[in-house]
């Protein structure tokens, strides 16, 4: 099978966290075919290559498998369901689950600006849902997101930090679709039923995406091997990007020793957009070109995001990230073998 990176890395990760609690087990996973889904079904691939009890994973695609994961699509312990999680028929046709991760929604900000009905439903209604059909004692995910922070000036973002966002924000059906998905996991966490836990991710960047993704970082990659990363705006937006893989690692600990319910998961990365193009463009060996007139900031995106990742440091003592400037080659690569 082809993927190498992503092969690799998630061996890494299923040497670390070990999935022998899932072994035998059913579960659902939504979204994933985007990044971090990509990754955690990778994760159950090489866990399953030498496993003696399986884990039987399903999922919920409403489109066609991106290349790098159609060989995952003739696995037998992998069954997949066509449709789209914001119908009622799609989530008619689900059964009952040991897990179910909870990945799917628009993490692309022009996607889930675009849709944003169906952004708010997927975080909302489907939410509760599938909060339904997870076994007595079984467990839940819900990938959530850094920007619940949105309007928060309490820098690095704590899980206890207060975001300030009004119904009417640009971004509003992302953001409090996320916040409204929280609540419904914190009401069922304290059931006591099921163990929910909810994870927050910022800026997991790396292979694993499909070739329309228009995120910042993908865009310079793909500018670059075109010849020429061209600005938008000054790029003075300040980010902290965390490899996927460490992303993953994080969450597989999150749902299987997690004590608390909500996380933080980000970076050790910091850099603002212009430092990332620049460092795309080494990479590539290509230049950087700025906008006489800066007009193409994405409205209602932060102009910080950073997140406090100590609690996850002190509960799982995840210290080992990988360099931004690593995992940018790694993605590079990725990109090559599979976009030309």
């Amino acid at each position: 099978m082809e993927n190498r990176i992503i092969i690799e890395d998630c061996e890494k990760i299923v040497t670390k966290v070990g999935l022998e609690e899932l072994g035998g087990k059913e579960v659902l996973l939504t979204g994933a075919t985007g990044l971090i889904g990509t990754y955690l079904l990778y994760s159950v691939y090489v866990f399953n290559q030498s496993a003696f009890k399986p884990i039987r994973v399903t999922i919920v695609c409403n489109r066609e498998l991106p290349i790098h994961l159609k060989g995952l699509g003739r696995e037998e312990w992998l069954n997949i369901i066509n449709g789209d999680l914001s119908e009622d028929p799609t989530l008619f046709k689900l059964g009952i689950y040991d897990v179910i991760i909870h990945a799917a929604g628009y993490a692309q900000p022009n996607k889930f600006m675009d849709n944003q009905l169906k952004t708010l439903r997927i975080n909302t209604y489907c939410t509760q849902y599938l909060l339904g059909p997870v076994k007595i004692n079984g467990r839940f995910l819900f990938i959530s997101t850094s920007e619940l922070y949105s309007g928060s000036d309490d820098i690095p973002y704590k899980e206890q930090t207060y975001g300030i966002t009004m119904p009417d924000h640009p971004r509003a059906c992302y953001i409090e679709g996320k916040r409204c998905g929280e609540a419904f996991c914190n009401i069922y966490a304290a059931d006591g039923k099921i163990q929910s836990k909810i994870a927050r991710v910022a800026l997991a960047y790396g292979p694993g995406v499909r070739l329309d993704d228009s995120r910042v970082l993908y865009s310079f990659i793909k500018k670059g091997l075109d010849g020429d990363i061209r600005m938008l705006d000054s790029g003075s937006a300040l980010r902290v990007y965390c490899y996927v893989a460490d992303t993953v690692e994080n969450l597989w600990n999150i749902l299987l020793k997690g004590k608390d319910i909500t996380y933080n998961v980000g970076g050790i990365s910091h850099t603002s957009i212009y430092g990332l193009a620049k460092r795309i463009a080494q990479i590539l060996n290509v230049g950087v070109t700025m906008p006489e007139v800066g007009n193409g900031e994405m409205t209602g995106a932060p102009k910080n995001v950073y997140m406090d990742i100590s609690k996850v440091k002190d509960e799982f003592g995840k210290i080992d990230y990988l360099s931004l400037e690593d995992g940018l080659r790694r993605t590079v690569d990725w990109y090559r073998q599979y976009f030309i």
